[in-house]
């Protein structure tokens, strides 16, 4: 497998990094990883014979710079999987407390995911909401007109929407259901409005 011209430059300068932070000074702390046994032994014999000393030197030096290629990109993965946890927290705040309801759908009609106000529209607490058909929780003349929108955008059409009464024990409300794909393709994505 052949590596990208990015990958070999961004090891090349992963490279240059740890030999000026070796030679500086400067290299990150090693974990509590050290050489192993059999490789300071072989060290020691390169380094006790004159004509392999300047070997083992090369060989240590290179052992070094690859400890600490290594320390920054443990670094460097710390670093974006910090990045990665703030984002997906953002994110997940902005879809859970978003001012309209959302739904996930499987492609089945079954919801996946819901958000708080999506729920609340829908009169079912989000613990309750997983795995329920949609339809379900519509009245039964909105059913129609929802599964055919379903219908419509498994079948490869525009995303559409359309207004249905929810089956809530509370009362119904009039929702406004906008449905298109997941990026991915792999799901059915619903906005719900309350309509006055």
């Amino acid at each position: 497998m052949s590596k990208s011209p990015r990958h070999m430059k961004d090891q090349s300068h992963l490279r240059l990094d740890a030999e000026t932070r070796l030679r500086d000074g400067i290299a990150p702390r090693a974990s509590d990883r050290t050489l192993n046994a059999d490789v300071l032994e072989l060290l020691y014999k390169l380094a006790s014979n004159p004509d392999s000393a300047p070997d083992a030197l090369k060989l240590l030096h290179e052992l070094q710079v690859h400890q600490v290629e290594l320390d920054l990109q443990l670094n460097q993965l710390e670093s974006a999987d910090r990045e990665i946890s703030e984002e997906l927290t953002r994110y997940r705040g902005l879809f859970d407390f978003a001012p309209v309801g959302y739904l996930i759908l499987g492609h089945d009609g079954r919801i996946i995911e819901s958000n708080v106000l999506g729920s609340k529209l829908l009169g079912v607490e989000p613990e309750e909401l997983g795995g329920r058909f949609a339809d379900s929780l519509l009245a039964p003349e909105s059913r129609s007109s929802f599964t055919g929108l379903l219908k419509n955008l498994r079948d490869g059409g525009q995303g559409g929407g359309c207004t249905v009464r929810s089956d809530d024990s509370r009362g119904a409300r009039r929702l406004q259901l906008s449905a298109s794909m997941t990026p991915s393709g792999e799901g059915i994505l619903v906005a719900v409005t309350e309509l006055a």
